[in-house]
C-alpha cells in the first residue's frame, strides 16, 4: 500500500560510495572509467603458488580506519569494512548529516556472493591445523554474513531501519538495490543504503580457476579473443531517497531509478539462459515504464567468458532490434561477485550524469557471434536519458535495473 495519495514514490539516488580497484570515492572512481584504468594486478591476498596465472582486481590503497569510526577495523572482516566505508562515503557524498539520517526511516540492503568467505578460508586452516577448539574468536564473531548490513547500522548509529543480507551471488547488488527502491516507493522507508560488496578469496578464485574460466591476465569481454573473468573485490553503496526528501533538502540528484526486474531459471547450476535473461529485461522495462528502444546504452554483466558474453549478446539481441551500446566495467574493475553490479549501477547513474559511456577495455576484435558495439577502449561522449544495467548469477538468478535522467512527476 502506498502512502497519502495512493500512488508510488518517484526514488532516486542522491549519494554514491565506491571502493574499487580503479579508485576510491566517486570522484576517483569516475576519472577510472572516463581514462579506461585497469585495475588488474598480481593477487597477493593468498598464496598463489601452484596456480598457472594469478591475476586479479585487489583494491590495494585501501585502509579502513581512514573511513570507519565505530569499530576497531579488526573487529571487521575485510568485505565489511568495505560496505561500511562505502555507506560512510555515500553518506557524505549525499551531503545529509548523520543527525538527520538518524531521524529518517532507513533500510540497509546489501548483496554479496562470498560474505566473509576470505576469513572462512582461514578459519579451515585453522581447523585443519589446530582443530576447532583453536580457532580464532575474532575471525569467527566477524564471519557472518549479516555483518555486511548491520555494520553499516551500528557505524551509522541508525535505529528506525530495516537491514538485510541478500546473497544471491553475482546478481545480489541490483537485488538489493531493487529492494531498497521497493520499500522507498512504497512508502515503508524515507532513504535506503543499498549495494553489494566482496572481498577476493582463495575459495571463490580456486573455483572459478577449475572451471577454466580464469583469464590469464585480463578480462577482455565480448572481445574474439576472451579468455575469461578476473576476480576482483570492493563495494558500491548508493543511497537513496524520495523524491520528496531529495527535494526538501536540496540534494543533488544522479539519477532516477525507474524499476528492475528479476527472473531465476534455475536452468543449469552455472550455465546462463539466453531466454530467461531476456524475460529479465524484457520485464525490468514493463517495470519501468519504458520500451527497448528508450535504453540508450547498457551495462553488461559481460564477464569475459565465452559461455556468458555470447548468451547475453544473444538475449539483448531477442530484446532489441537494434542494440544500444553495450560496455562491462569488468574490463576495468573484474568481476567483484557480489559488488559487480552495484559498481555498474554507480557507473550509469556517473554515466547519467555527466554525459558519457565507460569504454570496455583490453579489447582487440569483437567477437562476431557477440556482435555489438561495446565501445572498444576509449570512453564515448553521450547524452543519456535511460540505462540499463544487467547483472547474471549462478543457478539463473537475474536482476536487471533501469536508471534515468531525474524527470518530474506527471
Amino acid at each position: 500500500m502506498y502512502d497519502n495519495d495512493q500512488r508510488p514514490r518517484q526514488v532516486v539516488i542522491t549519494g554514491l560510495g565506491l571502493v574499487t580497484s580503479i579508485g576510491l570515492g566517486v570522484e576517483e572512481f569516475l576519472a577510472g572509467l572516463r581514462a579506461g584504468r585497469s585495475g588488474a594486478k598480481p593477487i597477493t591476498a593468498f598464496d598463489t603458488t601452484g596456480f598457472a596465472h594469478s591475476h586479479g582486481c585487489e583494491v590495494t590503497d585501501f585502509d579502513p580506519a581512514e573511513w570507519i569510526r565505530g569499530f576497531e577495523p579488526e573487529e571487521l572482516g575485510r568485505a565489511t569494512q568495505f560496505s561500511v566505508a562505502a555507506a560512510n562515503m555515500a553518506v557524505a557524498d549525499a551531503g545529509i548529516a548523520l543527525e538527520e539520517l538518524r531521524t529518517r526511516r532507513t533500510m540497509v540492503s546489501v548483496g554479496t556472493t562470498d560474505a566473509e568467505s576470505r576469513d572462512l578460508d582461514l578459519l579451515v586452516g585453522e581447523q585443519l591445523d589446530e582443530g576447532p577448539e583453536h580457532l580464532t574468536p575474532g575471525v569467527v564473531r566477524r564471519a557472518h554474513a549479516s555483518r555486511l548490513s548491520s555494520s553499516i547500522v551500528r557505524e551509522l548509529g541508525l535505529t528506525d531501519v530495516e537491514a538485510l543480507t541478500i546473497p544471491t551471488a553475482c546478481a545480489a547488488g541490483n537485488y538489493a538495490i531493487g529492494s531498497g527502491y521497493d520499500a522507498i516507493q512504497a512508502g515503508d522507508v524515507d532513504v535506503a543504503l543499498c549495494g553489494g560488496a566482496d572481498a577476493v578469496c582463495r575459495k571463490t578464485f580456486a573455483g572459478f580457476y577449475r572451471l577454466g574460466t580464469i583469464a590469464p591476465e585480463m578480462c577482455q569481454p565480448f572481445d574474439r579473443d576472451r579468455k575469461g573473468i578476473l576476480t576482483g573485490e570492493g563495494a558500491g553503496i548508493l543511497m537513496m531517497e524520495s523524491l520528496e526528501s531529495a527535494r526538501a533538502r536540496g540534494a543533488r540528484i544522479y539519477a532516477e531509478v525507474l524499476g528492475y526486474g528479476l527472473t531465476c531459471d534455475a536452468h543449469h547450476p552455472v550455465a546462463p539462459d539466453q531466454d530467461g535473461l531476456a524475460r529479465c529485461m524484457a520485464r525490468a522495462h514493463r517495470n519501468a515504464g519504458i520500451s527497448a528502444q528508450d535504453v540508450d546504452f547498457i551495462s553488461a554483466h559481460g564477464t569475459g567468458t565465452k559461455a556468458n558474453d555470447v548468451t547475453e549478446a544473444g538475449a539483448i539481441r531477442q530484446v532489441f532490434d537494434t542494440p544500444p551500446p553495450t560496455v562491462s566495467i569488468k574490463s576495468m574493475v573484474g568481476h567483484s561477485m557480489g559488488a559487480a553490479s552495484a559498481l555498474g549501477s554507480a557507473a550509469c547513474a556517473l554515466a547519467i550524469a555527466e554525459g558519457f559511456i565507460p569504454p570496455t577495455i583490453n579489447h582487440r576484435e569483437t567477437d562476431p557471434d557477440c556482435g555489438l558495439d561495446c565501445v572498444p577502449n576509449e570512453a564515448r561522449p553521450a547524452e543519456l536519458s535511460v540505462v540499463q544495467n544487467n547483472a547474471l548469477a549462478f543457478a539463473g538468478n537475474n536482476a536487471v535495473l533501469i536508471l534515468g535522467r531525474h524527470r518530474e512527476a506527471t
